[in-house]
């Protein structure tokens, strides 16, 4: 789904990553800023993201073949996530990644940074060459070659939200059901297919 449209050097890979936090650090800026007095246009949807979060960090159990799929990773990799607290599909999508990476034993080590902050790599891994869609992964090895990238949503999630667009429509509600039916079980596919592409 993600589009390569301006190239990027390995070194602007590492000092990206170099500049990025950890999930839990990550966790702690959300919980601050929801609970700063300086409101943004974002404001509304920290709360239900938060909840959505919170809850797929405390409930969600990796599949066996996700966890099976770690074993076969022969080499450390790097995962750069490009996220923002006020992104819906973040909240969906992320705990995931972090479940991951965490279960991965420190084969992955994973950081995020926050798309408004950092233009020019978002500018790099548009969405259908365009759009500035979050969360978008990035894998690399440890020489910080890009190996895949995964956003900013499964495919089926990806469908209905253009569609709803093409007709005008709000997809947010629309895709949260979607989520919610599908336990995330796609985002599970999805990044086994990511970690098959660590060579």
């Amino acid at each position: 789904m993600t589009t390569l449209v301006k190239k990027l050097q390995q070194e602007d890979y590492a000092r990206y990553f170099d500049q990025a936090i950890s999930y839990e650090q990550y966790k702690l800026n959300f919980e601050a800023e929801m609970q700063s007095e300086d409101a943004s246009p974002y404001t509304q949807y920290l709360p239900q993201n938060w909840q959505r979060q919170a809850r797929l960090d405390r409930k969600l159990k990796l599949r066996d073949d996700v966890l099976e799929s770690l074993e076969s990773i022969n080499t450390d990799i790097k995962w750069l996530l490009i996220t923002e607290h006020w992104c819906g599909d973040a909240s969906q999508i992320n705990p995931v990644i972090a479940k991951v990476a965490e279960a991965s034993k420190g084969r992955i080590d994973l950081r995020l940074i926050y798309r408004d902050e950092h233009e020019d790599l978002i500018d790099a891994h548009l969405t259908d060459g365009r759009s500035r869609s979050i969360p978008i992964l990035l894998q690399f090895d440890a020489s910080f070659k890009l190996l895949g990238s995964y956003g900013p949503r499964p495919e089926e999630a990806q469908q209905l939200v253009k569609s709803l667009l093409a007709e005008g429509s709000s997809y947010s509600v629309p895709v949260h059901t979607w989520y919610a039916r599908n336990k995330q079980q796609d985002i599970q596919d999805d990044i086994i297919e990511l970690l098959k592409r660590n060579s």
